[in-house]
C-alpha cells in the first residue's frame, strides 16, 4: 500500500482548504471526503455556534473515521478535507494513518489572517460555500488554531500564501 496515501489539510478559515483537497482529489483511485458537505446534508438547519460544529462534527469524525480506514485498506487514496487545525483533529487523523498502516502528507496552508479575511468575504458574496461564516465567526475558530509541530510526527508541506 505505499502508494495509498492520507492527504490532510490544515489552515484557516477560507485558506484554501478545498481548493487544494479538490486539486489533490483529481489523481487516480483517490477519493475526496468534504466535511463541510456532510455537515450542510446532515445537520442542514443546526449548526449556528462553535458549540454546534463541535458536537455535529465530533459525531461525524467518529463514523468517518472508520470509513477512511476502510477507504485506505482497500488501496484507495483519500483527501480528508476536514481542518487539520487543532492538535486533538490531528491526533485523531493520525490515528486512521496509524490503524490503516498508510502513508500520508499533511498540507499546512500558512495564509496571512488579513488574506483569509479578503477570502471569505469574496465567497461570501458569491453564495458557492455550503457555509457563510462572519469575520467574527473566523476569528472565534482562529483562536483555537494551532500549526502543526514537528513532534506531531507528521509529514508536513507548507504552502506559504
Amino acid at each position: 500500500m505505499a502508494d495509498v496515501t492520507l492527504h490532510l489539510i490544515c489552515g484557516k478559515i477560507a485558506a484554501g482548504k478545498s481548493t487544494k483537497a479538490r486539486e489533490l482529489a483529481s489523481q487516480p483511485r483517490t477519493v475526496l471526503i468534504n466535511q463541510d458537505e456532510w455537515l450542510s446534508t446532515l445537520y442542514p438547519d443546526e449548526l449556528n455556534t462553535l458549540a454546534d460544529y463541535v458536537r455535529y462534527s465530533t459525531r461525524l469524525n467518529t463514523v468517518m473515521g472508520i470509513h477512511v480506514e476502510a477507504l485506505l485498506r482497500a488501496g484507495l487514496s483519500v483527501v480528508l478535507d476536514f481542518p487539520a487545525n487543532t492538535v486533538k483533529s490531528r491526533q485523531w487523523m493520525k490515528a486512521i494513518v496509524e490503524r490503516a498502516e498508510a502513508a500520508h502528507v499533511l498540507y499546512y496552508l500558512d495564509v496571512p489572517d488579513a488574506e483569509c479575511k479578503r477570502r471569505l468575504r469574496l465567497r461570501n458574496e458569491s453564495g458557492t460555500h455550503e457555509f457563510a461564516p462572519t469575520e467574527a465567526d473566523f476569528d472565534q475558530f482562529t483562536s483555537y488554531f494551532v500549526p502543526p509541530a514537528p513532534e506531531e510526527g507528521f509529514n508536513v508541506i507548507t504552502i506559504h500564501g
